[in-house]
């Protein structure tokens, strides 16, 4: 008898949790095979999460032994190993020259953070209205990064801030990013004119010199570890990547950066988040709260953008399109993308691609000093907590 029950504890060890966590694991993959929603992370996501709420979840940890995934956890997220390597792979992937020509884009990387401060507050405000959430200063401002549009980012503060929201803020980060062609749009349109729609912008261009490449990554790196020395993991981590693509004798490196390293550390990366899902940690109030707290970050960001544009054309006189600084989130190059698609539904001949790459560009690094700052700034204001 004792052997028969050994034999079938999975089948007892079953929940009606359980089996909502598959369907969501299942949901995940669909929407990565037959939508192509960011498919890298999503199907990994989706794998783990069904991997980790089988019976006695062996993967994690049974019987005081870890399994695979809970390795993975502890030497790549619990250290912050994962993100990190990622944004190595990520700086070796942009090119800066387009934000070099055009500098004042930084302004749209900066003014499109502002969902991520907006839902910090909404967040937090929940979070005192209803006690029962439990959510604090830390899981506010985890919450709040999914508006960085930055996956990454978001792993790393959340690791930091919020460990048990992990993985709905990880879910909600690069879902949301994946749907950025849907949800930026209609903000777009309800905010601007047709005519400021159809504003082009200077296409003159200019030669960016090797050296200025090859500086920018040191100097940003400088500057941003003295003004927020919180931010220097991820900021250097960035930098290291784009200087291995600018100086020009690291090809080899550089390319393996952007495939081998990118692709084997979001697949592990992407199975280890799914496996942070367990269903009493994932099946909770909070889930759902945050997953429409990250829509409500987007939407902030993609407006902060729009209207900061518009106020800069009120003293500007050569306008800028305001569609631009929606592009000032940091889902690049998906943005950019979505605002050259908009300009040339409205005037087949506006090519306004490289201003919003520009803003594109700088909120990938907005995104990472914001998410800097907030490391900084939380801890300050729980007394060094």
């Amino acid at each position: 008898m004792e052997v028969l029950l050994k034999l079938f504890e999975g089948f007892a060890a079953l929940s009606w949790q359980s089996s909502v966590m598959f369907a969501i694991g299942f949901v995940l993959i669909f929407l990565a095979i037959a939508k192509g929603y960011e498919p890298m992370l999503l199907l990994p996501i989706g794998f783990g999460a069904i991997l980790v709420n089988l019976p006695l979840q062996t993967v994690w940890e049974h019987e005081g032994i870890p399994g695979f995934l809970k390795i993975f956890y502890d030497k790549g997220i619990q250290n912050e190993l994962f993100p990190l390597l990622i944004f190595v792979a990520i700086g070796a992937m942009i090119d800066f020259s387009p934000l070099i020509k055009r500098p004042k884009m930084l302004f749209f990387g900066a003014a499109a953070q502002f969902g991520i401060f907006f839902t910090i507050l909404v967040a937090l405000a929940l979070g005192k209205g209803f006690p029962d959430l439990n959510i604090g200063l830390k899981d506010a401002a985890a919450i709040g990064i999914i508006g960085s549009a930055d996956g990454p980012t978001s792993i790393y503060v959340a690791q930091k801030f919020s460990q048990q929201f992990l993985g709905p803020i990880t879910v909600a980060a690069y879902s949301y990013m994946s749907l950025v062609p849907i949800i930026q749009p209609p903000v777009i349109k309800m905010l601007t004119t047709k005519k400021e729609r159809r504003i082009r912008m200077d296409n003159r261009d200019s030669q960016i010199s090797r050296i200025a490449l090859i500086i920018f990554p040191i100097a940003v790196t400088i500057v941003a570890g003295i003004a927020s020395p919180q931010s220097v993991a991820l900021v250097g981590a960035l930098m290291f990547g784009n200087l291995l693509r600018a100086c020009g004798v690291l090809d080899k490196l550089s390319q393996s950066a952007q495939n081998e390293l990118s692709n084997l550390v979001t697949l592990f990366l992407g199975i280890t988040i799914g496996g942070t899902m367990r269903a009493d940690v994932f099946l909770r109030p909070q889930t759902l709260l945050i997953m429409l707290m990250g829509l409500v970050a987007f939407i902030f960001d993609t407006a902060g953008g729009v209207l900061f544009a518009k106020l800069m054309n009120l003293f500007s006189k050569h306008k800028i399109n305001p569609m631009i600084g929606a592009a000032g989130i940091s889902a690049f190059p998906m943005s950019s993308r979505i605002v050259q698609k908009i300009a040339k539904e409205e005037d087949p001949t506006n090519f306004i691609l490289m201003d919003a790459i520009s803003a594109n560009v700088s909120g990938q690094l907005g995104s990472v000093i914001a998410g800097g700052l907030i490391l900084q700034i939380v801890p300050l204001l729980l007394g060094g907590a």
